[in-house]
């Protein structure tokens, strides 16, 4: 009969880090064990449990015993198992006989074989019904399969101390004191780490009644939580701890970022949460160094007013509940004051030394062996962020002195101690010494955008330094030999370069790429272990812009349509984007986009002719009705095409272009285009390389032929 099993592993605490993987894991690893051996039905379903000091899973509808299985196991090719008279040969003899005592048969004979091409040979088949084995045995095999694979960071090794394997050395993530295995009300007999199976389990270390006893899987949740005063789901804890949060916040905002709740869910077992206090003084110091501390080092969680300013008072979630938690009020009060009293230390030390007067000393600091120190960095991420302000229009001055101070707060304490600070923390010191604003917020904002979906900056001079600071290291880094490989990408070139793409085309930045890239490399004129990657780099970018424009949800021909231009200029290239998207629906666009690949094709093969349409077309050369037709259409179209281009409406210029589908086709049906008569030829091949002119200005629409 089917029922319900329950495996639990109890142990010392887990690491909080990594305990939701692990309790994922272990359900996974049971439940796949099972199913490839045929202890489980289609509707099966496991649900998997992970605390500080457990990893558990049940799993409905279990087979007590996997099903009977028909095997065709192949025996001998029929050339080895015969001899000369067709008789069985001694191999045959000797195979038949193992294969007996594998299958449990009295004996099998060579009447009882089936002879079936094999290949390009002839071989012998033996079928026999393999019987199913009991659970236990299929759960030990699965069991041991799955602890060896866990995702553990570091193994322990201890010896056990009680039981039959006292003495015995286990390698675990933490020790392990008990195991759980019911099937029904049945305890399975399973081992492993050197614990023999059992129903006993514990629950919370201070808060429960001691070891507890699970009747059944069907009462292992609330037997813990009654009795244990433990919440086995990791799910359900976390969403526990959230709602809590927000209900002691009240009108304020909670500071919980997903990694710092799931931390948490994985320190506690009966999580409630306090309120606790600190001291209004420590409010002068910035507020992102607070938080980081109370998140960081003590895992509080910070509190801000509708206006995202920090408040005095933060909350804690204990694994205690008590009637009188003022002691652990006043404990956590007490633990975070001399982290906050150090911050406020590191801050007022550090605005006594000026970030200017601290440039000098990035000449201590290595960039890389190959390209010098941060200092020199420092210099030619200036030099780029001027020029680049230069092209923009922005002020020259302010982008230099943006770039120059943007890496001078590594060598605080603040950041020191906090390397997550590095940026926000220049932008803090740069107003204290008097700074332009936007040099100040440029020492934050030249690190933006962080990761994906991140903000942009948002200043002329932040933007001008970011993307300054991002070349420099793309061109730099691929040009000493360290371009991304594969999976590896350890200076993350990748997420600098989605970083320039998305500053210049969100921000519709009128920069060339190509004149970007050569600026850059011209920064490491001198440098002996530098060798231009300008054009591979060049080419990077377009493939991560066309990840970048599918990523937004345009399909991926229509994506290579504007990409495969290579534009230089990436201003305009979701309207370019767009226009095509509108086109491809139109009617008349596959028929289009056929011809214009056509004419690529054509014009590809003709030497000494422009393929962008300069071509010099000769009216008196048009001899036939269609190519006089399709002349005629283009000239009335082109005004239209050329003032729709020329506003940047792109999708005017396209639906234009698509008035020209009729005298197309008519042409192509109509018309040899390599006639013999060299004029005509000539002529009709400057016809159509006009035509592809026109219809490519806003994107190669041969792209969107099938």
């Amino acid at each position: 009969m089917n029922q319900t099993l329950l495996v639990e592993l109890v142990t010392e605490e887990l690491p909080p880090k990594v305990l939701a993987k692990l309790g994922d894991a272990f359900a996974a690893g049971i439940f796949n064990g099972l199913q490839s051996r045929g202890y489980l039905e289609s509707d099966s379903i496991a649900t998997a449990y992970a605390t500080p000091r457990r990893l558990a899973v049940s799993i409905t509808n279990v087979r007590p015993a996997s099903p009977d299985k028909a095997i065709r196991e192949k025996v001998l090719p029929v050339s080895v198992a015969l001899d000369a008279e067709g008789r069985p040969a001694a191999p045959l003899v000797k195979k038949l006989a193992s294969l007996a005592a594998a299958t449990g048969a009295t004996v099998i004979t060579p009447d009882q074989l089936e002879r079936a091409q094999d290949g390009k040979a002839e071989s012998f088949f033996y079928t026999y019904t393999a019987k199913g084995s009991a659970l236990a045995q299929g759960l030990q095999s699965a069991l041991e399969e799955t602890v060896a694979k866990l995702p553990i960071p570091k193994v322990m090794s201890y010896q056990r101390q009680f039981g039959r394997a006292a003495g015995e050395t286990v390698h675990f993530v933490r020790p392990a004191h008990y195991l759980v295995a019911l099937f029904g009300e049945e305890v399975l007999p399973l081992t492993i780490l050197g614990l023999d199976a059992g129903r006993t389990t514990l629950g919370h270390r201070f808060l429960s009644q001691g070891a507890l006893q699970i009747a059944a899987p069907a009462a292992y949740v609330e037997t813990l939580a009654a009795q244990g005063r433990v919440i086995a789901s990791f799910a359900e804890r976390r969403d526990k701890i959230r709602a809590a949060l927000l209900d002691k916040a009240g009108a304020d905002q909670v500071l919980m970022p997903d990694s710092l709740l799931d931390e948490v869910t994985a320190l506690v077992e009966w999580p409630v949460v306090y309120e606790c206090k600190f001291e209004d003084e420590f409010l002068a110091v910035p507020q992102e160094c607070l938080i980081l501390t109370m998140q960081t080092n003590q895992k509080y969680f910070a509190l801000t007013d509708a206006n995202g300013k920090l408040r005095s008072r933060f909350l804690i979630v204990s694994n205690l509940e008590t009637a009188h938690p003022e002691h652990i009020i006043g404990g956590n009060e007490r633990v975070v004051r001399p982290r906050l009293s150090d911050a406020k230390f590191f801050f007022e030390q550090d605005k006594k030394k000026k970030l200017a007067d601290r440039v000098p000393l990035l000449a201590n600091v290595v960039y890389h062996n190959k390209l010098g120190n941060q200092l020199q960095r420092t210099e030619r991420v200036k030099a780029l962020a001027g020029k680049i302000a230069g092209l923009l229009g922005g002020d020259v001055a302010l982008a230099e002195r943006g770039a120059l101070l943007a890496k001078a707060d590594l060598l605080t304490d603040m950041v020191g101690e906090f390397p997550e600070l590095q940026g926000i923390m220049g932008t803090y010191y740069a107003r204290h010494d008097g700074e332009a604003e936007e040099v100040a917020q440029a020492a934050s904002e030249h690190y933006q955008p962080r990761f994906a979906g991140d903000t942009l900056p948002a200043t002329a001079t932040g933007t001008a330094v970011a993307l300054a600071d991002k070349l420099e290291t793309l061109v730099g880094i691929w040009g000493i030999g360290l371009q991304p490989t594969g999976d590896k990408d350890p200076f993350a070139l990748r997420r600098h370069a989605l970083g320039v793409l998305r500053m210049l085309v969100e921000k519709r930045l009128p920069l060339s790429l190509p004149v970007l890239l050569d600026a850059s490399a011209a920064l490491f004129a001198g440098n002996a272990n530098f060798k231009d990657p300008s054009a591979d780099v060049l080419a990077f970018l377009y493939d991560r812009l066309r990840g970048l424009l599918r990523e937004r949800g345009f399909a991926q021909n229509e994506v290579e349509a504007v990409v495969a231009q290579q534009p230089a200029v990436l201003d305009n290239v979701v309207e370019r984007l767009d226009a095509v998207k509108a086109f491809a629906a139109l009617p008349e666009a596959e028929a289009l986009a056929a011809a214009n690949k056509r004419i690529t094709n054509i014009l590809k093969k003709v030497e000494g002719i422009a393929i962008d349409g300069h071509g010099k077309v000769q009216n008196g050369l048009l001899r036939e009705v269609a190519e006089q037709g399709l002349h005629s259409a283009m000239q009335l179209s082109r005004p239209q095409v050329e003032a729709a281009y020329a506003k940047g409406d792109f999708a005017g210029a396209l639906k234009a272009l698509a008035q020209l589908r009729q005298n197309v086709d008519a042409f192509f049906n109509d018309v040899m285009v390599n006639a013999e008569d060299e004029q005509l030829r000539k002529n009709r091949q400057a016809l159509l390389a006009e035509l592809h002119g026109m219809l490519n200005q806003v994107a190669d629409i041969s792209k969107l032929a099938a």
